[in-house]
């Protein structure tokens, strides 16, 4: 079992950095993502607890496919809680494909940071499990490594969306200013 970690601060409010996780797909960064799919949407007790399906596709050797077997889909599953009260948006996603040979468990969490209230602290961690395969040792740092890799991604792409929305309010701010101007 390997074991990743890593934290990150935006120097965005907590709400923004909501707002974007939750728009984050599609966008350019993350062309691997080919679909979100919410399975379940609640609120309880003020909490939005969410379900939701994401499909990717990976650039995989074509050797995989002939250990592996399956399609380059593949698939996870998420569950995520937005905690308005708390200021805390956890999210835990686990694979569904290839689950008897690999697990990966990762677990992310949104708060505000501590020292700063005007920026978001991410925390991320990721446990990946490979057994019944040669090279498990290799394999879990190489995975581990591809994590680190595919977090870098996600934070470039949440900073896209924010600037993304940042243009749209703006946008909307000029058309009503020249709207009580005219």
């Amino acid at each position: 079992m390997k074991i990743w970690s890593s934290e990150h601060v935006f120097n965005h409010q907590w709400e923004n950095v909501v707002k974007a996780a939750l728009q984050k797909y599609p966008n350019p960064y993350n062309p691997s993502v080919i679909g979100v799919d919410v399975i379940d949407r609640t609120v309880e007790n003020g909490i939005l607890k969410s379900h939701r399906l994401m499909a990717t596709q990976w650039q995989m050797p074509s050797w995989t496919h002939k250990i592996l077997g399956g399609n380059r889909v593949c698939y996870a599953s998420e569950h995520s809680r937005v905690d308005l009260d708390k200021k805390e948006f956890s999210l835990r996603s686990r694979n569904l494909t290839f689950n008897n040979i690999v697990h990966v468990d990762e677990k992310l969490t949104y708060s505000i940071h501590p020292e700063d209230n005007s920026k978001t602290l991410l925390k991320q961690e990721a446990q990946i499990t490979i057994k019944n395969a040669p090279l498990i040792d290799y394999l879990e740092n190489m995975m581990a490594s591809k994590i680190n890799s595919n977090a870098q991604i996600g934070r470039q792409a949440i900073e896209f969306v924010i600037h993304k929305m940042n243009n749209i309010t703006d946008a909307a701010a000029d058309v009503a200013h020249f709207s009580e101007s005219a």
